[in-house]
């Protein structure tokens, strides 16, 4: 039971998600955890986990057999457009491993917590271009996550990606079931600037494998 009859939630079920938001929501009658741009969440509890994107990727994986699942929230670093023209190894394969590791991340946590990777499901959502003015790092998240669901071989079930609205977003691990909603009135120019900061602050900055990123 994640949730007393004094309003105080339980510790996530999982050690390491401590730092995650988690509060009870009202509406839904469950406990939920919001995802800020660079987090991630795994739990085997019924809960939901919620998050609000632009141009970043959430991936809700689970397996409904084990009903273990989590979702991510992630972006790949923008890095000068004459570096990625020239192809610089170091600057492609660096964005690159900002997905692999919100990806990986997220998968090994489930794997370790009793989910078998046959099982899992695959739905994504984000990658929209909410400013016009915007670079296309969306498009690059969508381009990064599919073909890293592919070359994974994951089962995706679901997806949606692009466009320009903001999503919301609540997955319920425990079930796979996902409730997605295209915002049209929201402060864009918030999001904007919070996945803005969030960019800038993983621009160009170096991945090494102790680094934790989430």
């Amino acid at each position: 039971m994640t949730h007393s009859a004094h309003g105080q939630i339980a510790s996530p079920s999982i050690e390491g998600f401590e730092a995650i938001k988690r509060y009870w929501d009202k509406r839904n009658n469950i406990v939920a955890a919001k995802l800020l741009p660079g987090e991630y969440y795994v739990t085997l509890e019924n809960e939901l986990i919620t998050t609000v994107l632009g141009s970043c990727i959430s991936a809700c994986i689970c397996d409904p057999i084990s009903g273990v699942g989590g979702m991510n929230h992630f972006m790949l670093p923008e890095t000068s457009k004459d570096r990625l023209r020239s192809q610089s190894e170091a600057v492609v394969g660096n964005a690159t491993r900002y997905g692999n590791y919100a990806m990986e991340h997220l998968i090994n946590v489930i794997l370790a917590n009793g989910g078998k990777r046959k099982n899992l499901q695959v739905k994504l959502f984000g990658g929209g271009k909410i400013i016009p003015t915007m670079s296309d790092v969306g498009e690059r998240n969508i381009q990064f996550v599919l073909e890293y669901v592919d070359a994974e071989a994951l089962k995706l079930l679901a997806q949606d990606l692009g466009d320009i609205y903001p999503r919301k977003v609540n997955f319920y691990p425990k079930t796979g079931k996902v409730k997605m909603k295209k915002i049209q009135d929201i402060h864009n120019e918030t999001l904007a600037i919070r996945e803005r900061r969030y960019g800038s602050s993983i621009k160009d900055m170096p991945v090494e494998s102790e680094i934790e990123l989430f």
